[in-house]
């Protein structure tokens, strides 16, 4: 077994052990490959993404955990740090700062915390950034919360 397979292996039955609430669905797409896994976090009960399920397509290259993982999101969200159309996000814990300490239910959680710390200073979606860097806080978590509301949220 190589050494990928045994790190996600051990991730997999750690999160069997040890589940977080914010992420209930952590895990590989299928048995066949565990180079892709499948993500859902919820947005915080105290942010304007109160509600949410955000899913998360995770690709996990061979040279995990040396490399860090690719992670995008499926569900469409409006955030200063995420590419609305790609889902593409701006992370330095996802490019440069990674550490093979990390594992995907850490890298989740940073991007947990990240929704809820955006940083303007750093966009891919420059009209949310916009929003923050005038001061314009309300029309920010408005606009935040009826994009949760047309794309996040359980029907």
């Amino acid at each position: 077994m190589d050494t990928v397979t045994k790190r996600l292996i051990k991730e997999l039955k750690n999160l069997q052990h040890s589940p977080n609430e914010q992420i209930p669905e952590l895990h590989p797409i299928s048995d066949d490959n565990l180079l892709e896994w499948k993500a859902v976090i919820l947005g915080q009960e105290d942010s304007c993404y109160k509600g949410g399920r955000f899913e998360l397509a995770i690709s996990v290259p061979k040279t995990y955990p040396i490399q860090p993982p690719k992670i995008r999101f499926v569900t469409k969200v409006c955030h200063p740090n995420v590419h609305f159309k790609t889902g593409e996000i701006c992370l330095d814990l996802l490019k440069t700062e990674w550490s093979p300490a990390w594992t995907l239910q850490s890298a989740c959680m940073a991007i947990c915390l990240l929704l809820v710390q955006p940083e303007p200073s750093s966009p891919l979606n420059c009209d949310a950034a916009n929003l923050l860097r005038c001061g314009d806080e309300l029309g920010y978590k408005s606009l935040v919360q009826m994009y949760v509301n047309m794309y996040a949220k359980n029907n």
